[in-house]
């Protein structure tokens, strides 16, 4: 334990700085894989966008490109998978490249912010608090709360975390888009009215969300390609199907990318409900207008549009819905 305390200590030593674009020294070697080019991706909310390419000679890569560091990036041989995450820094660093198991057998060399988001994922129990104390002029710490901890906590829980951090990641891309987070979160507390919002239904049917509010409304975050909501789409369509006559409804809100998967997904799970899309990810406005920053999520309104509560599953749904509406028949 001491010498993984001592080990982190030299990474946040070496990552304690503020973001400042400069020349990537990156060099590396590809295995496992016939591929010809690499690709370097820039990540922001959730996606990852192709900035650059390199093509592959002898196994070998190198990129030279402008960009912010230290920061999170991706490197890939296939646009259409999800890429090694890297954080990238000022000076040389190296990596192998295997596209094997997720990039899983990947090394990067040279980069303290990578070593300290490396030990961070193998210390799965790791409390978000305690690690930005232990960390607080990294830029993986500001990432984390921003990627993996800003669903799970309130919008006071997010404030007192971005104020662990130094101040020289108090103006990261993170952190800012965390005080724009938090101040959409603040305007959906139990009792706020729902923002309004017009989207497309699968016929290409403008619908606004105002104009569908009839006794009790789930608005519900989910996509076909979204594992935990698929898994919890069967207790949403049993409590549409106990609940739907005493005045439950309910509008998905898709996050998909391509309309047929959409499509597919609402048919196979038995969606018999108001669905809208934009069909554009995480790009999804009306995501960012309800601060979703992980799906399933929902919200329940009454019929002026007043939220009651939110992120509501499995029995607790039933339990609510039943309360609510006990003495309708």
């Amino acid at each position: 334990m001491k010498k993984i305390t001592a080990f982190l200590a030299l990474c946040l030593g070496a990552t304690g700085v503020q973001a400042q674009e400069s020349n990537l020294q990156v060099k590396g070697t590809v295995v496992d894989t016939v591929a010809q080019y690499v690709y370097l991706q820039k990540f922001h909310n959730k996606m990852f966008t192709t900035i650059d390419s390199v093509k592959v000679t002898n196994g070998n890569f190198s990129f030279k490109t402008k960009v912010k560091t230290p920061e999170l990036y991706g490197l890939s041989v296939n646009t259409a998978n999800t890429p090694l995450y890297i954080f990238l820094e000022k000076g040389p660093i190296s990596v192998k490249l295997s596209p094997a198991k997720y990039y899983g057998n990947s090394v990067v060399e040279g980069s303290a912010s990578q070593d300290l988001f490396d030990t961070y994922r193998k210390t799965k129990d790791a409390e978000i608090s305690k690690f930005i104390t232990e960390h607080p002029a990294s830029i993986v710490s500001a990432y984390v709360l921003y990627r993996n901890w800003s669903y799970r906590l309130t919008p006071e829980q997010i404030t007192q975390n971005i104020a662990l951090l130094d101040k020289s990641q108090q103006n990261s891309t993170y952190v800012k888009e965390l005080q724009e987070l938090v101040k959409v979160l603040n305007g959906l507390q139990i009792g706020k009215k729902a923002p309004d919002f017009v989207s497309k239904d699968p016929e290409g049917k403008p619908v606004r969300f105002s104009e569908n509010l009839k006794g009790y409304t789930l608005v519900d975050f989910w996509a076909s390609w979204c594992g935990p909501c698929r898994k919890e789409n069967p207790n949403i369509v049993a409590a549409y199907k106990e609940f739907h006559d005493k005045g439950f409804n309910i509008i998905g809100i898709s996050l998909d990318k391509k309309k047929e998967n959409w499509i597919k997904g609402i048919k196979d799970d038995n969606l018999n409900w108001l669905q809208v899309s934009e069909l554009i990810y995480w790009n999804s406005e009306i995501a960012k207008l309800y601060g979703v920053r992980a799906i399933p999520a929902n919200y329940l309104v009454d019929s002026k549009g007043i939220i009651v509560a939110r992120n509501l599953r499995g029995e607790e749904l039933q339990t609510t819905l039943q309360s609510l509406l006990a003495t309708k028949s």
